[in-house]
């Protein structure tokens, strides 16, 4: 039966790269939220396995299609394009990113900037963090971005991360409307989740790259001391 909304083409993609029949949960409700981290590890090896392995032989317009479709589709063809090391789809990920039409698709675009770790990934969550954290009524992928803008951060050597962590700034003031503890271990979760991919897909470059994400990670701790600017809470001193 074709699709309402979309292509038959995008339609046969989402049935082979989104909802995987043959995996159980589907494939995005465990990439939604890195549910995946809660899997036994001998699971967790088999899901990222199979992911790596799409990863490697989707084709870019079949990317760029995937994009066109709903969040369920855009959040995991994110995943897919940073698993893949696709740079190529960087410019689309950081406008649709900052466009955020889509609730939770922006994970997967976060997840492909923190993988790619260049300076140029660190300017659109940049741009994404200037113009949402000055939004407190819209709960979107701030916090994600935030994590992975750290690790961005952590990668290169830089710092950009703590214009956002000023006292009472942009992330205190977005954090506030909600719980900002919360908040911070929602930072803290990417980092774990991020760490968790890396060890499973690259394990050639796992030490490293777990290593960048467990020092963002570290470096992002959210200790729930009541008081703490956010960049008190989010460096753990």
């Amino acid at each position: 039966m074709a699709h309402p909304f979309y292509t038959d083409h995008q339609a046969g993609l989402i049935q082979q790269y989104v909802t995987t029949p043959e995996e159980a949960p589907l494939r995005y409700l465990d990439l939604l939220h890195g549910n995946f981290i809660r899997m036994p590890q001998p699971e967790q090896q088999a899901f990222f396995a199979s992911l790596a392995e799409d990863a490697r032989a989707i084709a870019d317009d079949d990317l760029r299609a995937l994009m066109g479709t709903g969040w369920r589709g855009r959040l995991v063809a994110g995943w897919l394009i940073g698993i893949g090391g696709r740079t190529q789809h960087r410019q689309l990920l950081g406008e649709l990113l900052l466009e955020s039409r889509m609730p939770f698709a922006g994970q997967g675009y976060c997840f492909a900037l923190a993988r790619f770790a260049t300076p140029a990934d660190a300017a659109l969550l940049m741009t994404y963090l200037d113009r949402w954290l000055r939004r407190p009524d819209s709960r979107y992928d701030q916090e994600w971005a935030l994590g992975a803008l750290q690790h961005v951060d952590a990668c290169n050597g830089a710092s950009h991360a703590q214009q956002f962590l000023a006292p009472q700034g942009l992330w205190d003031r977005w954090a506030g409307v909600d719980d900002p503890d919360l908040c911070d271990q929602r930072v803290q979760g990417f980092h774990a989740r991020f760490q968790s991919a890396a060890g499973h897909l690259w394990p050639a470059q796992g030490a490293s790259a777990a290593n960048r994400a467990g020092r963002a990670g570290r470096a992002s701790s959210a200790n729930g001391v009541s008081g703490r600017t956010a960049a008190e809470r989010l460096t753990g001193r």
